[in-house]
């Protein structure tokens, strides 16, 4: 499983949403990407590519498509 994989399964398994539902995807646009569930992302993220994040990246990780860019930081290569 390639990282972008990875990345596209957390966000299904946390959110549970679509594939076709992620390059749009934005907190707070469906009930599950709410604080709380931002917390469980940014965990399940950690654990999958074995980084921990910077307190300023985990409050500007506001889309899926923002979240690549802000991993790229933590050498995750899309």
């Amino acid at each position: 499983m390639n990282n972008l994989e990875k990345y596209e399964n957390v966000f299904i398994d946390v959110f549970g949403v679509t594939k076709e539902q992620l390059p749009s995807l934005e907190y707070q646009q469906i009930e599950t990407w709410d604080s709380v569930g931002h917390m469980s992302l940014i965990g399940a993220l950690e654990d999958a590519f074995d980084i921990m994040m910077d307190t300023d990246d985990i409050i500007d990780f506001n889309s899926f498509e923002k979240g690549k860019e802000l991993l790229q930081k933590y050498e995750v290569k899309f």
